[in-house]
């Protein structure tokens, strides 16, 4: 949970596409955070769920298999995998799990539900002393509506075997409302084998009051199943052994299911915010994945009668509570505010573990644990306005982590621990002609898999391996600028740097850890809104980033994945009379695949178009096409060995995952 005054300052930020943008002068603590509104949100075409957080600029959503399986998610030249340096958080429950069978940080977001957001209020960079773990790069917390417009009844058909239906509402109950959603989903995408992605979901929330003052509890309930068609080898697809679309192993995929139920409080005084909340989250994941074929059969048999599919689960049992208060006050003649908070989490895994595996039957198990981590965050935040024209932030985190792993391999069972303090420094010049400049220094960190704190030996090779550190720290500077000179225009520009100690990374496909090289990025956001008038409004996020490891070393000091250009630019058009519709334009830049820059990524380009009619208030139509153009891109790509049946030794090859093809979606929406 954020503190109380950059929430209330995030909350006033908030812009609608019908409406003119309201005054940021005085709240923001750096150029680059904000909110992304529900009406902006909905009026855009989303493939997936987690397409929600492309919303939040610069920010970059894909997907390497199934869609069951959590995004990929790449800002600020990052690739932050499935979530590692963003935090993400949804109703006041993180999202982000910490030791996880797949990769660490890993954030699924199949469980949200669009058209119940009703705001998205992110911030990017260390300098925020609310927020902990996996925020070096930013963080994005994502609430529910307390009350909704009517009853929504909505149903989606769409080619490859879509179909989506939601119902929820939220009507008056005692003293409050009880929002509710239930959506039930299924499609098999274009793939040769039939992704047969079903997914039932819900949402139960009772509140009263408003979130700033009020209170509310809320439920959320979620299953998928599914079949994936994994990244592929291109010498697969350039020989014609597999198509485009095709797979290199037909029974690969996961199940999953995520409970939770989270409360949360807050009141206003005269002089005074104070917050509460608590969570508890219950889930659990097996996914079996197969990126190398043959490559460890072949060097264990000779042969590939069994193959390299493994299976990754886990079962979690997590809980934990923020709490937060600021007090406005005057020191002399300043006006001074002093926010405090304290945060808690517990994650009990039981089991987390590898195993190999042929066609989902488990033969032999690499490793398998019982993961206690525990984690205690204290910090505090000063603002003095010293003059109308400058202010100052001045916060401070502490943060103590303890790791308990019983393993199968008792060499690799232990227990650890870890401290870290990281400061906050922000300075705010202005307003000047609806124009400020912010001044940031952080730090931040993330946390490394429990599992890789207390290792001594690789299960899979039996090598003697070193344990990492718990904690590893991130620095950040920024320079920002935030205007609206012109009436309507929001424009916000940031140059900003990042030094990571060391891209430390529990590597979950071979369970086992590796470190990274210290690394530093820089680059620079330019993000854009501009409301034209009552029915038109434009937006362009523009970023550009350089990404380099920070030690020479033979193999070169490019890093992997690391995007140097991404751009989004929207069209949205509201109120045409009873027309509405969207274009988006998405570029995803090149990037390098292997440290010596010698393989690249090429770049990619995607439009999407949402063209609707109302019929009146309560009926509405809407077409969405995906890939309007039906550009032949990769969704993803990676560079590694593998070996396929039939070939005599490992190669050295792309690894791609195809992006969709054009594709359509027709949604009727009725309100009663």
């Amino acid at each position: 949970m954020t503190g109380a005054v950059a929430d209330d300052a995030l909350e006033l930020s908030t812009v609608e596409v019908r409406a003119q943008a309201e005054n940021l002068e005085g709240i923001a603590a750096a150029g680059s955070q904000g909110v992304v509104s529900s009406q902006r949100l909905a009026a855009v075409p989303i493939l997936r769920p987690g397409e929600a957080l492309e919303m939040v600029p610069g920010l970059i959503v894909t997907q390497h298999a199934g869609d069951g399986k959590a995004n990929q998610y790449f800002l600020r030249g990052f690739n932050l995998d499935h979530g590692t340096d963003f935090a993400t958080y949804v109703g006041g429950v993180p999202v982000n799990m910490p030791s996880h069978a797949h990769g660490q940080g890993y954030t699924d977001l199949n469980f949200l539900i669009p058209e119940l957001v009703d705001r998205i209020s992110y911030r990017k960079g260390p300098y925020y002393a609310a927020e902990g773990d996996f925020s070096s790069a930013g963080a994005a917390h994502i609430d529910y509506f307390r009350t909704l417009d009517g009853t929504l009844a909505q149903l989606t058909l769409g080619q490859h075997g879509y179909a989506r239906s939601l119902l929820a509402g939220a009507p008056a109950l005692a003293n409050g409302r009880l929002l509710y959603g239930l959506e039930l989903f299924h499609n098999d995408g274009p793939w040769q084998v039939s992704e047969d992605y079903r997914k039932l979901n819900g949402v139960l929330r009772y509140s009263e009051g408003s979130r700033r003052n009020g209170w509310s509890v809320t439920g959320m309930a979620y299953r998928g199943q599914w079949t994936s068609t994994d990244q592929i080898a291109q010498r697969a697809i350039d020989s014609g052994a597999v198509d485009r679309f095709g797979t290199l192993d037909s029974t690969t995929g996961g199940k999953t299911y995520r409970y939770s139920l989270a409360a949360d409080w807050a009141k206003q005084g005269e002089q005074s915010q104070s917050t509460a909340n608590i969570w508890w989250l219950r889930s659990g994941l097996d996914l079996w994945s197969n990126f190398q074929y043959c490559l460890n059969d072949y060097a264990a048999t000779g042969s590939c009668a069994t193959g390299d599919q493994f299976k990754q689960g886990e079962r979690r049992q997590a809980g934990g509570f923020s709490l937060a208060h600021t007090v406005f006050d005057r020191w002399g003649g300043f006006e001074v505010s002093n926010a405090f908070g304290l945060q808690a989490r517990v994650d009990r895994l039981n089991p987390v573990g590898l195993y190999n595996t042929r066609q989902r039957e488990t033969w032999n198990t690499v490793r398998e644990d019982r993961v206690s981590q525990r984690s205690l965050g204290l910090w505090a935040q000063n603002e003095v306005r010293w003059a109308s024209w400058f202010r100052s932030i001045q916060g401070l985190r502490a943060d103590a982590y303890d790791f308990v792993v019983d393993a199968n391999l008792s060499a690799n069972a232990g227990a650890a621990s870890d401290q870290m303090l990281t400061p906050k420094f922000s300075l705010v010049f202005g307003p000047w002609q609806k124009t400020e400049l912010y001044l940031n220094y952080g730090h931040g960190f993330h946390s490394n898999d429990a599992r890789g704190t207390t290792i001594r030996v690789d299960p899979a090779s039996g090598d003697t391996v070193n344990p990492v550190k718990p904690l590893v720290r991130s620095k950040g500077q920024e320079i920002g600028l935030r205007s609206e000179i012109v009436p309507g225009w929001q424009s916000t520009a940031a140059l900003w740097q990042l030094e990571a100690a060391s891209e430390l990374l529990f590597v979950g496909d071979a369970g086992t850890t590796e470190a990274s090289r210290p690394s530093r990025r820089y680059g620079l956001e330019w993000t854009n809104f501009y409301a034209v008038n009552d029915w038109l409004a434009v937006d362009a996020d523009l970023a550009w980033s350089h990404a380099r490891f920070r030690d020479a070393a033979p193999e070169g000091s490019y890093i992997p994945g690391a995007v140097g250009t991404t751009a989004n630019l929207g069209l949205s058009i509201d109120q045409l009379g009873p027309w509405f519709g969207a274009l988006r334009l998405r570029y995803f830049g090149s990037r390098p695949l292997i440290e010596d820059n010698s393989v690249r990524a090429p770049g990619s380009a995607l439009i999407n178009l949402r063209l609707g009619y109302r019929f009146d208030r309560q009926t509405s139509l809407a077409l969405d096409i995906y890939n309007l153009f039906d550009r032949r891109v990769n969704d993803i790509e990676y560079w590694y060995d593998s070996q396929l049946a039939g070939e005599s030794s490992p190669i050295f090859d792309r690894h791609v995952h195809p992006g969709e093809p054009r594709s359509a979606r027709l949604t009727i929406s009725h309100r009663f």
